[in-house]
């Protein structure tokens, strides 16, 4: 891991920039929308507006990278990230806010696109998987230290504005500066989502409804907390909590989906998360209560998002996984966009902890799923010793993560394969 630190420091230290100021610009908006008046509905449009142009750019994206190259695309995703941060408090209209949300969402996906390519090139077969490792916890690292930033300042004023766009237009710098030359760009197509379906009906379910699960934490836990009376630094907490809940139990989970059926492993990750929401839920107004339930959401739902993956792949040729990733994660975001949109409705017409009520409903009604196709499928038709290795793959990556993360272990098990024959030899 130090020498994964130390090859690639810039691109961590730059990325690490780069997810503080996209962690601030989605609380500050829910908190900076409730200043302004905004009614719920117009924040949900703004909120879901980030994934319609992440997931826009999924497709987009790449087709900018091959016809201008890493560099200049890199360069002008940033430059428009650092301007409409500026934009946002100087504009406070919901139709100037919903276009800011569609380009930052559409220039986030780009830049991680370019920065994962460009991780992937720089880090050696040897150390892929440390290296993926390392920049999911950055990620995460990223948008908890946002949160601390949103409790230094005022949310009616510039400053916390203005500290993320510096972020973004500083992050730059490193990377350009000190990254290798840029990699020859390739990206797999994703499988078609019959063939997906047909694979593994509860890995696309499940990717689904997750997508709205992701989208109420990321996009709508501040204008939650707004609505629901909580103070900046409780939504600040609120938010954080979420993030280091998946961070500590993405490996222990990890580690144990590859010891026993994954489906009963998804069932109960998806029980235990929407029974913590629904206590959330049953009980308002009790913060410890809250912290800890959003604590085991975001510690319970980042780990299914990985684990609904390498359970695909249980079912699907070698060659066709770094395809499937991509067919699950645009499933996924499909899932995000309406996400906003249905919580809204929830905030308006059951009250500030319908947020909770529609991540039961999303959790519990996956581990419904899940039991259901257990009984539809009784006999799992893959041995636990025969299954794809789980990758850590972070909700916050693209594609491209996706992709790397199979092909890591995918070799892992080769090399074990060959072991084992050289053993028996």
């Amino acid at each position: 891991m130090i020498q994964v630190l130390g090859s690639s420091w810039a691109l961590f230290l730059g990325m690490f920039m780069l997810m503080i100021g996209n962690g601030l610009q989605g609380t500050l908006l829910g908190l900076r929308g409730e200043v302004e008046g905004f009614s719920t509905l117009e924040m949900s449009v703004i909120m879901s507006a980030y994934f319609a142009g992440f997931l826009f750019a999924s497709r987009y994206a790449p087709r900018m990278i091959r016809r201008v190259g890493h560099v200049r695309v890199f360069a002008a995703l940033g430059s428009t990230i650092s301007a409409v941060l500026i934009l946002y408090p100087t504009l406070a209209e919901p139709w100037a806010w919903t276009l800011g949300r569609v380009a930052i969402g559409f220039c986030f996906c780009g830049v991680y696109i370019t920065a994962e390519s460009w991780l992937n090139d720089a880090a050696s077969n040897e150390n892929r998987g440390k290296a993926l490792s390392l920049y999911m916890i950055v990620q995460m690292a990223g948008i908890v230290m946002a949160q601390y930033l949103v409790t230094l300042g005022d949310v009616s004023g510039f400053i916390l504005f203005i500290i993320p766009s510096v972020l973004v237009s500083m992050a730059f710098a490193p990377i350009l500066l000190s990254v290798s030359p840029a990699p020859v760009f390739n990206t797999t197509k994703p499988l078609p989502i019959r063939r997906l379906i047909e694979a593994s009906p509860l890995a696309c379910m499940g990717m689904f409804l997750l997508g709205g699960v992701f989208a109420a934490q990321f996009g709508m836990s501040a204008v939650y907390g707004a609505r629901a009376g909580l103070s900046v630094a409780q939504i600040s907490l609120l938010v954080s909590v979420t993030y280091v809940g998946a961070l500590v139990l993405q490996f222990p989970i990890g580690w144990l989906s590859d010891r026993i059926d994954r489906r009963w492993l998804i069932l109960g990750l998806s029980g235990v998360g929407g029974a913590a929401a629904l206590m959330a839920f049953l009980l308002p107004g009790h913060i410890g209560l809250i912290l800890a339930s959003s604590a085991l959401v975001g510690g319970t739902s980042n780990p299914l998002y990985a684990l609904l993956i390498a359970y695909a792949n249980d079912y699907l040729d070698r060659e066709d996984m770094a395809a499937a990733s991509g067919g699950l994660l645009f499933i996924n975001g499909v899932g995000a966009i309406a996400g906003p949109i249905v919580v809204g409705w929830m905030l308006d017409n059951v009250g500030a902890h319908g947020f909770w009520a529609f991540i039961a409903v999303l959790m519990l009604g996956l581990a419904s799923y899940a039991g259901w196709r257990m009984l539809r499928r009784p006999d799992r038709g893959v041995e636990v010793g025969d299954t794809v290795s789980y990758a850590p793959i972070s909700a916050a990556g693209t594609a491209v993560a996706a992709e790397v993360a199979q092909e890591v272990y995918i070799e892992h098990e080769i090399e074990q394969l060959e072991e084992a024959r050289d053993d028996a030899a």
